[in-house]
Parts: C-alpha cells; structure tokens; sequence
C-alpha cells in the first residue's frame, strides 16, 4: 500500500498516443496520478471531463496529469477524442501499477464481488514522493477535492 511521504513506486506503460511513459520522466513536476475503473463508463467520463473542464487550473499550477486504467492503448485514444482530453490516458491491462498502488481492489455491485480498480488519486510531489492519497474518490466531487490539496 502506498503511503504518504513515501517515494512513488516508478512504473512504465502505454500511453494514448503509443509512447511508453515512464512516471519518473516527470521528476521536477507536481504529478496528479489517478486511477480509474474503465474508458467511457458515466462515472469515469465524469471525472475526465471534470479535469478536462478545470485543464487551465492544473496547468497553472504545472501540474502533468496522468490517468490510468486497466483498459487498452485503442479505447485510451477513443476516449479522448471523444471527449477533448487534454491530458495523457496509460494503459495498465494487467493491473500491475494499479496493484503497486494498491488501488485494485475486490469490489460489490449489484450483488456481484469481482476486482477491479478502486477509483484513486496521488499527487507526487517535484521530488517523486507521495504528497497525498486520495482513495475512493467520487468522481463529480474529484476536480474539487485534487485542486484544493494542489500548491
């Protein structure tokens, strides 16, 4: 489980556009990492387009914003067309981030138990430490709440 004041486990995945990213690339940037369940689902399109809508105030604050999901590179790149994200969607389809972070997690719904990713947010400081964990995050709450905790 990641903690607060730790070092940010580093990893290397897909992005939308191919490339591989490496999270310690942003060393010397604030970095807000989060997790999210799956491309173009209500509540995830919420939360993107929620960020999407406040783009200006994480640049402000040289902010890189990263989300991660277990979906693939193709549906990353749908999803951002189809909405105007401006920031960069990794693919993590065999959860091995999401399980360094500590985000994928057993999950209930409508009576069915299944794993999946715990909708999560890590702000990293320029240092590559973990400035503050956001878990269980709503998502028409989540743009509010990461940029209270952004310097």
């Amino acid at each position: 489980m990641v903690e607060e004041g730790q070092e940010a486990p580093d990893f290397e995945l897909t992005s939308d556009s191919g490339e591989r990213i490496r999270l310690s690339q942003f060393r010397g940037q604030l970095v807000v990492l989060y997790f999210y369940p799956r491309d173009d689902t209500p509540g995830c399109t919420t939360q993107a387009c929620g960020i999407r809508d406040n783009y200006d105030d994480f640049e402000q604050r040289r902010a890189v914003v990263l989300g991660v999901s277990p979906d693939k590179q193709t549906s990353h790149v749908k999803f951002k067309q189809k909405y105007g994200l401006p920031f960069t969607l990794l693919a993590d389809p065999e959860h091995e981030v999401a399980e360094q972070y500590g985000v994928w997690a057993e999950k209930k719904y409508m009576g069915r138990t299944y794993m999946g990713v715990e909708r999560s947010t890590f702000l990293i400081d320029p240092e590559g430490r973990i400035a503050k964990v956001m878990r269980r995050v709503k998502p028409d709450t989540h743009v509010e709440r990461v940029l209270a905790e952004l310097p």
